[in-house]
């Protein structure tokens, strides 16, 4: 697997050194006078290749909500072989981007953070938290991701998005191709739809978050969203259909055929498909080239995340320490090993050398969408996802106080009266 990405990443970085254009060759100089011929001079010793430091003698600590057992076996594994050591908890200790971040902030020994998203980023680079300073920094690598990197501080190393995805066969739409304006048409579509079951995870908030997009109000009250995009998202829940735990994740009931309309994240749908046929009598099929299942067509887009990686200024670190969490982030962050771990867990990169090495045929689909993350929020200087950053805490008080996403449809909360409720207690977290 290495000796392949290795060769294509080297195809990659030609290739993009080809297309920043030839620079013209300098006039050759003026051929000297011959010398008197001499005695050739002994050709010097080729000097030994420098051998990469060890840094294992320093434990770097990491937090993280990519935290998957596997993704931590993997990185601790190619850390070490890389000259590293690192100790990152899985997520049986903590769970999330919120409790990766709280545990970092309460616990006060962090060399490093990646993951979470750019709700949480902006938080963490603005100085949000109290013991949680993110360090300057810039990778040799900065200019491979684009536009995911906060400069000067963290940078992007996977993208992820949130999907529409419907079944256009007979347990679905009957060929029937489904096009909306916003995500939040699907409470009109007459279609079955998945909702998820509790308030917070982070794909359950980005759902929210692409259901919230077209109802952006910064002059309303209620979280800077209006009253309609809470109505419309508590129709998404009262009238879509939950299974308990079985689904926990939107792709298991699109599977089954039990919904026709289902949301879903990125990085695992590929290979949630190409295992489709262990849990369903009548699977998903077609991976890279769908068959009886296609992405919704919504022309606002979807809700992007990148994920992204950033040092922490810990306390008491030596310079020879905070040398070695450098040199773990750059490692960590390169295009090789980024498109190692997109490779192993069916992520997609942001750093776009790695990218065109994991995808030499053309970048698929689901990562061609629309972003609507980065569009600007009429009547602010925001990003939908820096509004999405400062509203998200009234967001989740709101979803909580007023009792969105039960779990047992027999416990189903009566709709609020929507005219009459006190946005100012609502926004605030519970007593």
């Amino acid at each position: 697997m290495k000796k392949a990405l290795a060769l294509l990443l080297a195809l990659a970085m030609v290739f993009a050194l080809c297309a920043c254009g030839q620079q013209a060759a300098p006039a050759p100089a003026e051929k000297p006078a011959e010398a008197p011929a001499e005695a050739p001079a002994e050709a010097p010793a080729e000097a030994p290749a420098e051998e990469a430091k060890d840094y294992s003698g320093y434990e770097i600590r990491i937090y993280s909500n990519s935290n998957s057992a596997e993704r931590v076996e993997w990185l601790v594994a190619e850390a070490a072989d890389a000259g590293f050591t690192i100790s990152l908890d899985t997520n049986e200790v903590y769970s999330g981007d919120s409790a990766a971040v709280q545990a970092a902030d309460e616990n006060k020994d962090g060399d490093l953070i990646f993951g979470l998203n750019e709700t949480r980023w902006s938080q963490l680079v603005n100085g949000k938290y109290e013991n949680l300073k993110v360090m300057d920094w810039t990778p040799s690598w900065a200019d491979e991701v684009g536009e995911y990197k906060y400069d000067g501080k963290a940078y992007g190393i996977v993208i992820q998005n949130v999907l529409m995805l419907y079944r256009n066969d007979e347990f679905g739409t009957n060929g029937t191709e489904l096009h909306f304006d916003h995500w939040a048409d699907v409470v009109d579509s007459g279609y079955a739809w998945y909702r998820q079951n509790k308030v917070g995870g982070t794909t359950n908030a980005n759902i929210n978050s692409a259901m919230l997009f077209p109802f952006a109000d910064p002059a309303s009250p209620a979280g800077g969203v209006s009253v309609d995009g809470w109505k419309t998202l508590w129709k998404f829940c009262a009238d879509g259909k939950f299974g308990g735990d079985d689904w926990k994740y939107g792709i298991e009931p699109l599977n089954r055929g039990d919904v026709a309309v289902t949301e879903f994240y990125s990085s695992s749908l590929y290979g949630s498909i190409d295992t489709a046929a262990d849990t369903s009598d009548h699977p998903l099929k077609g991976t890279l080239n769908p068959e009886n299942w296609a992405l919704v067509d919504i022309k606002d887009g979807t809700y992007y995340i990148a994920e992204y990686l950033g040092i922490l200024d810990r306390p008491g670190r030596s310079a020879e320490e905070t040398e070695a969490v450098k040199a773990f982030a750059e490692w960590f962050g390169s295009a090789d090993v980024q498109a190692a771990w997109g490779e192993e867990f069916d992520s997609f990169p942001c750093n776009q050398v790695a990218a065109a090495a994991l995808y030499p045929d053309g970048i698929p689909a689901i990562y061609q969408i629309p972003n609507f993350a980065l569009t600007k929020v009429e009547g602010t200087e925001m990003t939908y996802a820096e509004y999405v950053a400062a509203h998200s805490a009234e967001w989740t008080n709101i979803l909580t106080n007023l009792g969105f996403y039960w779990k047992d449809p027999a416990d189903a909360k009566a709709e609020p009266d929507w005219a009459n409720l006190d946005w100012s207690v609502l926004t605030q977290k519970a007593e």
